[in-house]
């Protein structure tokens, strides 16, 4: 039987209101809701902040308590869903992995293969291991053309077939995995059903675990049912803050981008209800210690999320160990982490050292957090003695013998500086006949702990730069403009979004403050003479390459996809190739005695000496490129009043271009393309740049294989050099 909440969010003001608890709305999806005068749980945020002082600390706790039960009440809360066998999973879900599918530790280009196993023995090695996986798709490709999200999927390598077969090997690993849903995107292809009967199919088809809810903090309706319909087990998790009254049927949510108060807080949802999940992350922050001790605190689970989009964010060797050494101690003792046995805030005897109880039986555990930026050695925490009860210290590793005074044991030990410890009493019966193994494991992590805070940098290479083969002759240079050599200032300019720029790294000050705004780099250039095509390659001419050539590439998906008969479409002949990967443009070239412009030819051809912001002049004017008016692509001579100086067609507008640009520093792929195309998607900013774009203006587009890097809005020209 489904649980659904019997009140909506009005009523539950209203039953709140009824028992004596403030509420102050703010909108319609704000309300703060207060059990005591030390007690305030906004609706909008995930953590309720704890005073400072330890003296004030029962009397929040009491707050806490008195809150949770009137909000339990007006919600009619019963929690079955959680009671049911096929979600226990949930409760031991911690770590889980924001993976780009993009990521060439994931997928090798090369091999054509899913290195799923290799994939995960690293995560063990360096974080502890991934207990689910958000198999992350579509954007910032997404808007390029017009492929919708559920279209992204289905181009992955392999396709279906292939993520299902990803899924399965996840599982038969121990890890789940999660599609995701984006609902912003609605400016793309339509499905024939609707965005849930897509999803729910979707789900059914690689065997997920659940649906990542992108941007919402709760499921679209019906999703839920949809995903019942399929089968027991399936969970959803949004991004944003759960509100109280989906905690029922949402076993998951986000806690990102909180400020903590100095004294840890609680999470609200966990609180409530203490088998949800809540994953911590700030993907853009450096240090990830503030979200690790709320994690520690609060019984809950982090977020590893090194590449961004496209964007390196890498933990620190400091990171990766505390996570490292925290998941095995979460994993084995889940059921105490989501028991009632919960005490927020117990008494510490060290300055800048937090701890919380947590009691289950004959099990009482202390974690505690160090919010100081110095080691801490000594007295901890102070304890209850009890008979026959032995003491742990979970991340030495070891067995402590106590100072015992007066009924009580003081627990010594050492934190470092930002780092977090645990302690654990029991029995041995209580702690089972394998905790001695645990603990060795335990002390092996301890001795690799590291202290290293520094940015994991990654260097970016420049893959190839190829020539042509062969020196260029007049049958090479018929229908090219000759460029003479030139030195000058290549100023370039790329909207703000979170796939970053050349380097492949972000922080937070990049980012916030500046999203979607143009950012430049200027570089010194010297191009020696070169010849460049007046036009992109058309049909007709990437026809007679594959009469005359004996190409076929290795992976076909989408090669020439809107070609009919293994020709071009009538009419389209002379319309710039698409659906042309950078390996297909390659060997065109190659083939023609030729290559692939560089950033820095392509740019100089389009703007002439003058550095034009068209390749006409100034300013936008109608009539001189293909903006989009025909919703296709046009011949590539019929704009001749948009030539560049060099007298190139095509310049702005009509296709995006590949460069010779590719780059990778070991995680992403991508290279610059220039000109902007026809397709603008509408309807949101988080789309791929589109539509006719300045002479100056690069996009940068990551690549993962052909099937989904070839597009149908991307062409290219060819280049020689004539030195």
């Amino acid at each position: 039987m489904n649980h659904r909440p019997e009140c909506s969010r009005r009523q539950l003001i209203k039953a709140l209101l009824g028992l004596g608890v403030v509420v102050v709305t703010h909108s319609r999806t704000a309300f703060f809701v207060e059990g005591s005068p030390e007690t305030k749980v906004a609706d909008t945020a995930p953590l309720i902040h704890a005073p400072k002082e330890p003296q004030q600390w029962p009397s929040w706790r009491e707050g806490l308590k008195e809150w949770r039960d009137k909000a339990c009440g007006a919600l009619r809360y019963d929690g079955r869903r959680y009671q049911e066998p096929a979600q226990a999973w949930v409760t031991s879900s911690f770590s889980s992995c924001f993976l780009m599918l993009y990521d060439q530790t994931f997928f090798d280009q090369r091999s054509g293969r899913y290195h799923v196993e290799a994939f995960l023995r690293t995560a063990m090695e360096d974080f502890g291991g991934f207990d689910n996986l958000i198999l992350w798709h579509a954007y910032p490709r997404i808007g390029a053309d017009d492929r919708n999200q559920f279209d992204f999927y289905r181009d992955m390598p392999g396709g279906l077939n292939g993520l299902r077969e990803v899924v399965r090997q996840c599982h038969r690993l121990g890890v789940r995995a999660f599609i995701v849903y984006k609902p912003w995107d609605s400016g793309t292809r339509r499905e024939a059903t609707s965005d849930v009967e897509a999803l729910a199919m979707l789900v059914q088809a690689i065997e997920a675990d659940g649906v990542y809810l992108d941007t919402m903090p709760e499921a679209p309706e019906h999703l839920r049912a949809a995903l019942d319909g399929i089968g027991p087990g399936l969970v959803m998790e949004g991004e944003g803050v759960l509100p109280l009254e989906r905690i029922h049927d949402h076993h998951m949510s986000w806690a990102q981008y909180f400020e903590d108060s100095e004294a840890p807080g609680i999470l609200r949802n966990k609180w409530l209800e203490r088998r949800h999940m809540m994953h911590q992350t700030a993907r853009w922050r450096r240090d990830r210690s503030p979200q690790l001790h709320t994690a520690w605190m609060n019984g809950t689970g982090m977020v590893v999320w090194e590449i961004v989009f496209g964007s390196w964010v890498g933990w620190s060797a400091r990171d990766r160990s505390i996570l490292r050494r925290m998941l095995p101690i979460q994993r084995r003792f889940a059921a105490l982490f989501s028991g009632e046995g919960w005490t927020p805030l117990v008494q510490t005897e060290a300055a800048n050292v937090y701890a919380t109880l947590w009691e289950r039986q004959e099990i009482r555990m202390w974690t505690l957090v160090n919010r100081g930026e110095q080691p801490v050695s000594g007295p901890l925490v102070k304890v209850p003695a009890l008979v026959g009860w032995h003491y742990f210290d979970l991340f030495a590793g070891r067995a402590v013998v106590p100072d015992i005074q007066d009924g009580t044991a003081l627990l010594q030990g050492t934190l470092a500086p930002r780092g977090i410890g645990g302690f654990v009493a029991g029995t041995s019966r209580s702690l089972g006949p394998d905790f001695p193994q645990f603990l060795a494991a335990q002390r092996e992590l301890h001795l690799s702990e590291a202290s290293s805070v520094e940015f994991p940098t990654r260097p970016v290479l420049v893959l190839r730069q190829p020539t042509a083969d062969v020196s260029p002759n007049q049958d090479h240079l018929s229908g090219m403009a000759r460029i003479p050599s030139a030195g000058f200032t290549m100023r370039v300019q790329l909207r703000t979004r979170e796939c970053g720029f050349y380097e492949n790294e972000m922080d937070h000050d990049q980012l916030y403050g500046n999203f979607h705004k143009p950012q430049w780099f200027e570089r010194a250039v010297t191009v020696p003479a070169y010849a460049i095509d007046l036009t992109p390659v058309t049909n007709a001419q990437y026809a007679e390459f594959l009469r005359m050539a004996p190409y076929q590439p290795r992976d076909t998906e989408n090669f020439l996809k809107h070609w009919v008969g293994g020709k071009p479409p009538d009419g389209k002949e002379d319309h710039p190739v698409v659906y042309i990967s950078l390996e297909d443009a390659r060997a065109y070239a190659q083939w023609a005695g030729k290559a692939i412009p560089t950033e820095e030819q392509w740019q100089y051809a389009a703007q002439g000496p003058a550095a034009l912001k068209y390749p006409w002049g100034e300013v936008m004017e109608p009539g001189r490129c293909n903006g989009g008016e025909t919703g296709t692509t046009t011949n590539v001579t019929a704009f001749p009043n948009g030539r560049s100086p060099f007298g190139c067609y095509d310049m702005c507008g009509n296709v995006w271009e590949w460069t010779e640009s590719e780059r990778t520093d070991g995680r992403t792929r991508f290279c610059m393309i220039r000109g902007g195309s026809y397709y603008r998607a509408q309807g949101s900013h988080w789309y791929m740049d589109g539509g006719p774009q300045p002479t100056d203006f690069a996009a940068k587009f990551l690549l993962l294989w052909p099937g989904l890097d070839r597009c149908a809005t991307i062409g290219f020209r060819c280049a020689v050099s004539l030195e």
